[in-house]
């Protein structure tokens, strides 16, 4: 089992920034993936960032290329997202994400954290 909690939500203006943290604990946190997915009020849950058991493999999604950067720091179990340049359409309760190595899906899952962007 993986336990994850995330924090750093909140409500921002638009082109403001702020950075989302994923605290792990159980199983050993560098034996997976993780990643970071959003879902918005009427639509489905997406995938924003990964990043792979080492940190040298990295994907964002199109959407957020070039203003969220996904990190991890396999010695504080911790993956982090730094969001600037937020947009409106930002907007969404974010989740982090424990992948398989194998599968490359998610396993584990928070709860989410709130992210509001203001116009």
């Amino acid at each position: 089992q993986v336990q994850l909690v995330e924090s750093g939500g909140g409500l921002v203006q638009a082109g403001g920034s702020l950075r989302l943290s994923c605290a792990a604990s159980g199983r050993t946190f560098s034996l997976y993936g993780m990643g970071w997915f959003r879902q918005a009020p009427g639509k489905e849950r997406e995938s924003v960032a990964t990043i792979s058991r080492s940190g040298t493999s990295i994907y964002y999604a199109d959407s957020v290329k070039g203003r969220f950067t996904i990190s991890r720091d396999n010695a504080k179990n911790t993956v982090y997202l730094q969001m600037n340049t937020l947009k409106p359409e930002d907007t969404a309760v974010y989740y982090c994400a424990a992948t398989s190595a194998s599968t490359g899906r998610p396993s584990y899952w928070g709860r989410g954290t709130q992210v509001t962007v203001s116009s």
